[in-house]
């Protein structure tokens, strides 16, 4: 708060106080008072004024600075009319009372929402798991009745069992610190793990697979298997002939392990590439597939970030794209090369 905002703001009262003591000093001037006198008290009036007008506009500021610091410092900025300094101010109580009332109504209507978001992932994870029983069903039927119409249906179940997983995954999200489980994890062999489960869809779409994966980390194998199991099946999805190579290999750097998804597909336009991590982005690949619901790298980029792992994209169109998760290491120590 500036003084000149402080004073046009007190501008009528200011007007007021000179209105009044011009009218006193006139008043004194006809009854007779001196006009030295006047002059004398006409001076020390505004003096004394003047101080309090002052001692009011530091501390209202102080009041103000305080408040402002305070609020600068909350996480939850909702709660300032809880914790807001007391006042002597009569207005500075009841705007206090306002606000603390308004901002339970929000922190109210926040809970409301808090437990109708709960009560839906409850309701998704039951949901996907009455669901999973009869695609494991299907799996089963056409895995002992081998024939090409089963071997159809099995592709087509299998796909129906990615986006259900899309959907388990993407409602538990936001709350991966609920089932995070750190561990040693060989990557190669969960990145063969992967391979084994999309089998079906690499033979099918004529897609060879290669790997290379000396190293291990530290992390979760099952958020990474879901994340690597996206990845491939992009690769498979935005291929480019009939034939393709996907090549899934690790590098070592400096306190950190890169492991890269590469193929030789359609690859991304070079305008697209900054927003392919985005939420509901498809972009002229998916548009043209129809097939795309711009969730899975989304999903693998918001996983990353609550890891603690790196992501990024290197892609030009008509050549491929590689897709690059970076783990951290912490004291593990090797060879000191780029990724990228």
């Amino acid at each position: 708060m500036t003084l000149m905002a402080y004073i046009k703001d007190k501008f009528f009262t200011m007007i007021r106080h000179i209105f009044c003591l011009s009218a006193v000093f006139a008043f004194l001037g006809i009854t007779g008072y001196p006009k030295e006198l006047r002059k004398l008290l006409f001076v020390c009036y505004l003096f004394v004024a003047s101080a309090v007008f002052l001692a009011e506009y530091y501390r209202r500021r102080k009041y103000f600075s305080e408040l402002s610091k305070l609020l600068k410092e909350m996480d939850q900025r909702y709660l300032l009319g809880e914790l807001m300094p007391a006042s002597p101010r009569l207005e500075d109580r009841l705007y206090r009372e306002m606000i603390r009332l308004s901002n339970k109504s929000v922190i109210e209507m926040i809970r409301a929402i808090e437990r109708e978001k709960e009560d839906y992932r409850e309701f998704i994870e039951s949901w996907v798991h009455e669901v999973k029983a009869p695609i494991t069903g299907v799996s089963l039927i056409c895995e002992n009745n081998k024939n090409e119409l089963t071997k159809r249906i099995r592709m087509e179940n299998r796909k129906t069992e990615h986006l259900v997983d899309l959907v388990l995954y993407y409602a538990r999200a936001g709350e991966v610190y609920k089932d995070y489980m750190v561990r040693k994890t060989d990557l190669s062999q969960l990145v063969s793990s992967v391979l084994a489960e999309n089998k079906y869809e690499l033979i099918e779409n004529g897609v060879q697979a290669e790997v290379d994966c000396r190293q291990f980390v530290y992390t979760d194998e099952k958020w990474i298997s879901f994340m690597l199991n996206q990845l491939i099946l992009n690769s498979v999805k935005y291929k480019r002939g009939d034939r393709e190579r996907l090549f899934i290999h690790t590098k070592e750097q400096e306190r950190s392990v890169c492991l890269m998804v590469e193929d030789d597909g359609l690859g991304i336009k070079k305008e697209e590439l900054p927003r392919i991590f985005e939420k509901g982005f498809t972009g002229s690949n998916g548009r043209q597939t129809r097939r795309a619901t711009g969730m899975g790298l989304y999903l693998c980029k918001n996983l990353c970030e609550k890891l603690g792992i790196e992501i990024a994209a290197l892609s030009e169109e008509g050549k491929g794209t590689k897709i690059i998760l970076k783990f951290p290491m912490g004291n593990y120590h090797a060879r000191d090369e780029e990724c990228l």
